[in-house]
């Protein structure tokens, strides 16, 4: 099924200079970037986005994280692309993502873990809206 969905490459990723890496994976994959910026994200955007862990002990650091520097926001399109993003960018934990994976090959710890991928298609629909409010009007 063709599908959409949000990746970013989170602050940490974009510190260490992976951002060209990072993307050359999902191209790899015959994945097609329909959208990118570069952005430094505010509390609002990021707290709406996160909206499903507001009342988890981690949730103000995670905030912090993502706020603290750049982010690259990318809807990346194409065959499966929600679970095939998803297994690309590999397990949270670098130490048990498979060693092929962005996070297996460039992740240094859990919590900063250069990226994000839309889980779910309703997921992937909202995320979108929000990064890219003007792509979703444009349809």
């Amino acid at each position: 099924m063709f599908e959409k969905t949000l990746v970013l490459i989170k602050p940490d990723g974009v510190k260490r200079k992976l951002i060209g890496k990072i993307i050359t994976f999902y191209e790899d994959k015959n994945l097609i970037i329909s959208s990118l910026k570069m952005i430094r994200a505010n509390d609002k955007i990021v707290e709406q986005h996160y909206v499903e862990h507001k009342d988890k002990p981690f949730f103000s650091d995670l905030i912090n994280y993502l706020t603290e520097g750049n982010i690259v926001a990318m809807v990346i399109e194409g065959e499966n692309a929600i679970n095939l993003v998803r297994k690309i960018n590999g397990a949270t934990d670098p130490l048990t993502a498979d060693m092929g994976s962005i996070r297996g090959m460039f992740g240094i710890e859990k919590q900063r873990n250069l990226v994000h991928a839309s889980d779910n298609i309703d997921n992937a629909e909202r995320e979108i809206k929000l990064w890219f409010p003007k792509v979703e009007n444009e349809k």
